[in-house]
């Protein structure tokens, strides 16, 4: 007979489960599951008392559950449940109490694994959750004290027993382990512990928290480095802040948090204004105030940075706006204050509305895309009857319409932003949808606007980067969370700039030489696309604005319609002649969701050319970084205004570069390859990179801010600018494809390893006589 037949095995009438048990294991030892499946089937129809019996089997299988492979007992409760399903009067109701109870005492005490169809078919053959709640809490307990905490977690849901539990004694070893994620799924549904799930996280970034206070209370716990990185007060805000939005919890239940997400707003906002030098003072001023609010401490923290970038007199008038005490002000700060005259003690908040010019200075018209209208053509739509007739030019069949819109920057202190200014551009004006007014933002009229737009087929929308756009409307209005708005006609130019920027396509169309796109720009997004396209970016100075004051400064207006106007004008552009930016015929064709993976699975690379592929990105954005060609036989740019022509085949040797001391990384990946690496150590100037240039002829390798100045004290095309946040290896690719660097087996470790910089008795010693000797010997 053969194997997989019933009548090999000998199964009593009137079965003992542990004879059924011993068949049972010999099956799964010869690894018969087919057999296995029929045995358990008939044998649990032979066993006087199934349930019963079905724990006795339970009890003896070894093993615990790993991964995706199943245990034997699994199996044999699996196949108990499919039995049941034809024998339904099996069940604890047909027992005594006493019985009943016992067997769900026992069904409780195999509770020890997390495999999730094991614990529910447990739960629900014995059920389990009419248990006495202290019964279940008690076993809970028995399997954090094994420090089983993943466990008790996963377990204590199946049974719902959260409000039984203390949610810190679940929690905690949770979020030490880094299992946050689980400690949120233990909350989720119950309000009481969401928030104290919060509060305990705020809790633990106050100034005064000390991991000791863990420790006190949970001395079973190791606090490892990896547990103490998990309450970093920088990745707990970041935390909290998301559950605040995920439970909808009020924000002054964690002070903490939202303190420090302010504190960091704030540093933010002193680097763009005084040292990077690229917020106006009166968008810095509205920031501020917003950032600081009415928290002293934030107050006073605002007046001691300012200390290091301003003089005592703008110092002092903002200690006297917030009336710092006395005792809290830096040194020299009073002072300052008692020899104010009344008129200066105050800053200076006038608004510039309206002083500005809606034609700009001549230096901005030839350094920035300007709008080719004149201002009697901008709209402001803040009436029902505003909206009709923008309704009737901009929802004209066959038209299309330039789409942006504007928010009021939050720097992460207000999880939503709501949309303040929507801008639509057609090609002879622009509206401006003023949605600060809350009756018109929140009319009938307005709203179903917005859909009859969205889901117009015979218009196109044109956008840039629509997905956060779309993200901000439906925080303005949650009517489109409740119905989304039906998406017809819309173009979102974002993923067509990615296409060009993966077609290496750095040309401008029709301008001239000199606005060709420089090397060093620092544009990005939609200003690097209309730098590319038009030939100038757009001004972004007001991108971060205060977009909910009113009334908007003449500068605000220009950069909204400049914003909007610029789309229609680089679709222009782009559809008169696609195949010369590497596009389609049909621009509409590229989808907005098709990403470079969906592109790559169409096309899938061989294996030998999947490790080139890896590394045939975009550039990255902001100042020009060295990228790796599009083709072997395109090579990227070097760091000036003009092309290199291909490089013919170089030794490594013959690669002669400084590395930066912020690409310390890179320089060792060279020299191990046969370059000629000079690195500057941790404690030298960037400057000294330029000395080392001019002095040994070598091309300086740079990352960041320092390129700008190191790129002017060399000649063209002797500096290089990488993206610092990649892998040295990957940066190290970038270098030799760059240069066309052939390396071979015998360079790897040709060059000696003698550090360049090592301290002898506190004397700094340069050892290039010695590695130059070296590479005599090696000759």
């Amino acid at each position: 007979m053969g194997s997989g037949t019933l009548p090999e095995i000998a199964i009593p009438k009137c079965l003992d489960p542990i004879m059924l048990r011993d068949q049972l294991f010999e099956l799964w030892n010869r690894k018969d599951l087919q057999t296995l499946h029929l045995a358990s089937l008939q044998g649990f129809s032979k066993l006087s008392m199934p349930l019963e019996g079905l724990l006795t089997i339970l009890e003896s299988c070894p093993g615990k559950q790993k991964g995706r492979s199943h245990t034997l007992g699994h199996n044999v409760l699996m196949d108990y449940q499919i039995w049941l399903k034809e024998h339904p009067q099996v069940n604890l109701s047909s027992l005594s109490e006493q019985q009943a109870v016992g067997l769900q005492r026992r069904a409780l005490s195999l509770l020890t694994d997390t495999q999730s169809s094991f614990v529910e078919s447990l739960i629900n053959i014995y059920q389990l959750t009419s248990l006495d709640p202290a019964i279940l809490r008690l076993h809970i307990l028995k399997l954090q004290a094994l420090k089983c905490y993943k466990e008790a977690a996963i377990i204590s849901m199946k049974l719902k027993l959260q409000k039984e539990l203390n949610m810190e004694e679940v929690c905690v070893p949770l979020i030490l382990q880094g299992k946050l994620s689980l400690a949120e799924s233990f909350v989720t549904g119950h309000s009481h512990l969401e928030q104290q799930l919060v509060t305990l996280l705020d809790s633990w970034c106050h100034p005064s928290f000390r991991v000791e206070e863990i420790s006190k209370r949970f001395p079973y716990l190791s606090l490892s480095k990896h547990c103490m990185a998990q309450i970093q007060p920088k990745i707990l805000t970041k935390h909290i802040l998301r559950l605040v939005e995920k439970f909808k919890i009020n924000q002054a239940l964690c002070p903490n948090a939202m303190h420090k997400r302010r504190l960091d707003s704030l540093r933010f906002l002193m680097y763009k204004r005084f040292v990077e030098k690229s917020m106006t003072e009166e968008n810095w001023i509205d920031h501020v105030q917003y950032v600081v609010a009415d928290d002293l401490e934030l107050q006073i923290q605002l007046v001691e940075m300012l200390v290091k970038y301003c003089n005592l007199r703008k110092v002092s008038q903002w200690s006297v706006r917030y009336k710092i005490p006395r005792h809290r002000l830096p040194f020299g700060v009073w002072e300052t204050q008692q020899t104010l005259p009344l008129h200066l003690q105050q800053i200076d908040l006038s608004d510039s509305a309206q002083t500005d010019e809606w034609i700009p200075s001549h230096s901005h018209c030839q350094k920035f895309y300007q709008v080719p209208l004149t201002k009697d053509k901008v709209h402001f739509v803040d009436t029902p009857e505003a909206l009709q007739k923008c309704r009737n030019i901009v929802l004209k069949e066959g038209g299309i319409v330039g789409f942006d819109m504007e928010w009021q920057p939050t720097f992460g202190c207000n999880s939503t932003q709501q949309v303040a200014l929507i801008q639509l551009a057609v090609f002879d004006e622009v509206f401006l949808l003023d949605l600060s007014v809350n009756r018109f933002c929140q009319h009938p009229d307005t709203i179903n606007f917005i859909r009859s737009l969205f889901s117009e087929r015979n218009v196109l929308k044109i956008g840039y980067g629509m997905a956060g756009d779309l993200k901000c409307l439906s925080a303005t209005w949650h009517q489109f969370l409740e119905e989304p708005l039906k998406m017809e006609g819309v173009l979102d130019l974002l993923s067509i700039h990615q296409k060009i920027q993966r077609s290496k396509v750095s040309k401008t169309y029709n301008v001239p030489k000199e606005v060709l796109v420089r090397d060093d720009s620092t544009e990005k997004g939609l200003s690097l696309l209309v730098q590319q396209v038009l030939g100038r970016p757009l001004d972004k100075t007001e991108q971060m604005s205060n977009w909910e004051k009113r009334p908007l400064r003449i500068s605000q207006i220009r950069y909204a319609v400049a914003d909007a106007y610029c789309l229609l004008d680089v679709y222009s552009i782009l559809s008169s002649n696609p195949a010369y930016f590497g596009l389609p015929a049909d621009l509409c064709s590229i989808s907005s969701g098709q990403s470079e993976k969906s592109g790559h699975k169409k096309d899938k690379p061989s294996q030998a050319n999947k490790g080139k592929q890896a590394f045939s990105k975009e550039e990255c954005q902001g100042a020009q970084r060295l990228s790796p060609p599009h083709s072997y036989t395109q090579k990227g740019l070097l760091c000036d205004e003009k092309p290199i022509e291909d490089y013919p085949p170089l030794p490594p040797q013959q690669l002669r570069v400084v590395c930066d001391n912020m690409l310390q990384g890179l320089g060792r990946y060279l020299r191990c390859l046969g370059v000629d690496v000079v690195m500057l150590e941790n404690t030298d100037d960037h400057r000294v990179a330029a000395k080392l240039a001019q002095a040994e002829g070598r091309v300086i390798l740079t990352c960041g801010q320092p390129y700008q100045s190191l790129r002017s004290q060399v000649g063209e095309g002797r500096c290089l600018s990488l993206d610092c946040s990649e892998k040295a290896r990957d940066q190290a690719v970038r270098v030799l494809r760059y240069f066309n660097v052939q390396a071979t087996p015998s360079d790897i470790f040709s060059r000696c390893q003698i550090a360049l910089a090592i301290q002898i008795q506190g004397r700094e010693i340069i050892g290039r006589k010695e590695q130059k000797q070296c590479d005599k010997d090696k000759g």
